[in-house]
């Protein structure tokens, strides 16, 4: 059996790769990992002429390792056919002297519905694998464009309930919409008196309760998640990575060996680790660019070495990013400790009783080598806005705004002129009254009217999944206490 997976606190807690997408994290509240990643790789060479779904099934192959090559191939048909506006699943735009990837163009406008539309397939795959009966209880928190990608991508899933909790005016009225008008027998949204933070740690805690656990047992339910926690969410990510490559090869950018940068907008810090793994596996990444908003942690660490997260919770105008706790760092720490178990324990520990923690002089040189860091506030993402649609008429969106103006201070810092390549998170309709003020004035409009007039002025087509949304019926108003989230998974979870 593939024990190929362990959790980044402890070494003798092993798993296959499907157990891992069925857990979602591990029993110590670790996060499952690839130990011997290392002895993975994929020949670009051989990625020459393949679609994205080609390219995903060798990805998934490799990382996935205990899923039968036929069960993969079925699981990226199942999720990616059909689900897309366009054909290549997510394309590559020039846009100036760089790049943008534009993973924005699933089912809910944002850069999640790419994993979130496999993953689905992927679980019910792992769950059939390991003759498990019953139902999988997928908890959520989101900043914004999980939760109805996740929704979208479990909605009357069979043997599946999902529950997704939400920061309370924390979400732009788009993203709250989305997940308000949620259809699906199985689908439940809970805004919560809080930020991010408060949902994610909520989470968290609900996973690692052992009684809730023993009781869902004893009902034949378990737990998963639909979070880049869980390696299905984080693995499919690695797969534009590669296919954003193989496109400027394929248009004469660059030739087959040659460096790139990635440009990432990073909050929760999954997406670029993507990035970090796609090197991993042999893709040649030169330095992978980490652009953080107001709540620049990120930014901090990877200058510093030193998280913190003991300060100002800022409500920004990129809100998908407005985290202090990036879950998927501990996957870094994991790697660049050397894989030390007990390194990333203690760690762990500290952020969770001091707030803080500080990596030694030997991983603060591994990251600073892969990683750039660059914040960028309200005002530098509004010029950015105007500057880029003004120069080349390409309409970002406030958080893909933030990875493309870290990009140009580092070309400016450093003089690297290394080709890049900017990862575009989310179409800018989802949040239009930011993107909107950037380029024009002030409004008080609200912000369904404000994508129409944003679409008449820039002429950007709307997305067809965000048309309408203002009419569709409320389903889901809960909101609780970030205290009272257990009260409300129980809730569900019994039903």
């Amino acid at each position: 059996m593939f024990q190929s997976y362990e959790s980044t606190r402890n070494s003798s807690l092993v798993s296959t790769a499907s157990k891992a997408v069925l857990k979602g994290i591990a029993d110590d509240g670790g996060l499952y990992v690839m130990r011997n990643i290392e002895d993975k790789n994929i020949d670009i060479e051989r990625l020459q002429g393949k679609s994205y779904t080609e390219i995903a099934e060798e990805i998934l192959s490799i990382m996935l390792d205990d899923f039968p090559k036929d069960k993969i191939k079925q699981c990226v048909k199942n999720a990616y056919t059909g689900k897309f506006s366009t054909d290549e699943i997510t394309p590559v735009v020039k846009v100036g002297d760089s790049y943008v990837s534009e993973l924005f163009h699933g089912p809910t406008s944002a850069f999640k519905d790419v994993a979130l539309s496999i993953l689905p397939h992927l679980l019910t795959t792992a769950y059939d694998m390991n003759d498990l009966k019953g139902e999988v209880i997928i908890l959520t928190a989101t900043s914004g464009d999980t939760g109805k990608a996740a929704l979208e991508g479990f909605k009357d899933v069979k043997g599946t309930k999902i529950i997704v909790f939400y920061p309370d005016g924390g979400v732009s009225q788009v993203q709250k919409a989305q997940m308000a008008t949620q259809e699906g027998t199985n689908t439940y949204v809970c805004a919560i008196k809080g930020n991010f933070d408060d949902a994610q740690t909520g989470v968290k805690n609900i996973f690692a309760n052992e009684n809730l656990r023993d009781e869902l047992e004893k009902r034949n339910e378990m737990f998963s998640s639909a979070n880049s926690i869980n390696i299905g969410r984080l693995v499919p990510q690695i797969v534009y990575y590669f296919y954003a490559y193989m496109k400027l090869v394929e248009s004469n950018s660059i030739k087959i060996g040659d460096k790139v940068n990635f440009a990432v907008p990073t909050g929760n810090f999954g997406n670029i680790l993507a990035g970090y793994y796609a090197k991993n596996l042999g893709l040649p990444v030169n330095k992978l660019i980490c652009g953080s908003n107001e709540n620049n942690v990120l930014y901090d660490f990877i200058r510093t070495g030193i998280y913190d997260k003991n300060r100002e919770f800022h409500k920004t105008i990129s809100p998908s990013m407005d985290i202090l706790v990036s879950s998927n760092l501990e996957r870094l720490l994991y790697y660049v400790s050397g894989k030390d178990n007990n390194t990333i324990k203690n760690l762990m520990e500290q952020l969770n009783t001091a707030g803080k923690y500080e990596v030694s002089d030997e991983m603060k040189k591994v990251i600073s080598e892969e990683f750039y860091a660059n914040c960028v506030f309200k005002n530098e993402t509004e010029e950015t806005i105007k500057s880029v649609f003004e120069k080349y008429g390409y309409l970002l969106d406030t958080h893909t705004a933030v990875a493309y103006k870290a990009l140009e201070t580092y070309k400016n810092e450093t003089n690297d002129n290394t080709m890049s390549i900017v990862l575009s998170t989310a179409s800018p309709y989802k949040f239009s009254k930011s993107v909107y003020e950037s380029l024009y004035n002030e409004t008080n409009s609200d912000e369904f009217e404000i994508m129409q007039e944003l679409s008449e002025k820039t002429g950007v087509k709307i997305p067809e999944n965000l048309k309408g949304l203002k009419e569709k019926k409320v389903i889901h108003k809960e909101v609780c206490e970030k205290d009272e989230m257990e009260i409300y998974v129980r809730k569900i979870a019994m039903k």
